[in-house]
């Protein structure tokens, strides 16, 4: 019976169970039509409105839509002139504009722009990286309010920069110091979309934090990746790794990431290189918190199975052993 057990439980060991695969359920939550959005850079969600905009020569502006149509309400003036606005956060009741972008890299300070979407007021906090320039087009900001910037490289090796400090503490027009803190690699796939003749898998293009703030989210031009952060912290979720990689669908030049109150996670895309009468939708990967989390671990099942699997041994040995025993006395019985 114990070598039965221990043969058992050696067998579970070696053949873990794995859970099922998630189907993801991709759909297209609206399609814009506003010529201003040809460019569309940086979403989030914010009030129960979606606010959307370009980047530089489309950034003087930030589009505030009905979420379900993509329809574009109003549009709010940036209360600064820009210079590349890449991304789009929020924080409490302000929109964060992330003027990050910087082809050339010369620009010797960076900025999130604060706006106010109730009056368009807002000011400008330049950040400075402690090693030289850099073109981003990545703001994410966690539930503790600290902005984490992370770098679009080629190589795929993006640095991931943080201001140490919440955005509602950041000097005005500073600038803030900000500190390199680790670095986001990612390999290369084989998914298509994205601009022609650029290996658009290693260029980080947009990000998000979840409602919650447990979900941190990272696109390229082809695929998204979710990073898990049960304690909040954006720094360490990426530092820890992705726990799902996922494929996205096929788009011009994806460059923005939002997620939604209950967790769905919205990606946009400029229109590209060839100019269309229609512009991208705006897709929708549903639940996708709940894809993010990562798998149960192999000890844990392990644990709470091992126990199902022993009594059921135990239940059969004891079946076998009436058996036996009751086949002894018959043979007993027939001497």
């Amino acid at each position: 019976m114990r070598r039965a057990l221990a043969l058992t439980a050696a067998l579970f060991v070696m053949f873990p169970g794995t859970a099922a695969a998630q189907d993801l359920q991709f759909g297209e939550v609206c399609t814009p039509t506003d010529p201003g959005l040809s460019e569309l850079s940086g979403t989030t969600e914010l009030g129960g409105f979606l606010y959307g905009m370009g980047d530089s020569g489309a950034d003087d502006r930030v589009a505030e839509m009905d979420p379900s149509t993509c329809a574009v309400v109003r549009w709010i003036p940036n209360p600064v002139d820009p210079y590349d606005v890449e991304d789009l956060s929020h924080y409490g009741n302000s929109l964060w504009l992330a003027d990050i972008g910087d082809n050339d890299s010369i620009r010797s300070t960076v900025a999130l722009t604060r706006l106010d979407p109730a009056d368009g007021a807002g000011e400008l906090h330049r950040l400075a990286y402690p090693d030289g320039p850099h073109d981003a087009e990545t703001l994410l900001v966690g539930r503790d309010a600290i902005p984490v910037i992370v770098t679009k490289v080629p190589s795929g090796v993006s640095g991931i920069y943080s201001a140490g400090v919440p955005v509602d503490q950041l000097a005005s027009p500073g600038p803030t110091a900000l500190m390199r803190v680790g670095d986001v690699t990612l390999a290369a796939t084989s998914t298509t979309g994205g601009p022609p003749l650029i290996q658009g898998s290693l260029l980080v293009t947009g990000g998000a934090v979840s409602a919650d703030g447990t979900v941190v989210a990272l696109r390229t031009y082809t695929d998204l990746y979710l990073y898990w952060a049960p304690d909040g912290n954006v720094v360490s979720a990426l530092m820890s790794g992705p726990t799902k990689q996922v494929p996205l669908p096929a788009q011009p030049q994806g460059e923005s990431l939002a997620f939604t109150e209950n967790g769905d996670l919205l990606f946009g895309s400029e229109e590209g290189f060839t100019p269309t009468t229609t512009l991208p939708p705006i897709g929708v990967l549903r639940g996708a918190t709940a894809v993010a989390a990562p798998a149960k671990p192999v000890a844990d099942e392990q644990q709470s199975s091992l126990p199902t699997v022993v009594w059921v041994l135990v239940a059969g040995g004891v079946v076998a052993l009436v058996i036996l025993g009751s086949a002894v006395l018959a043979v007993k019985r027939r001497r």
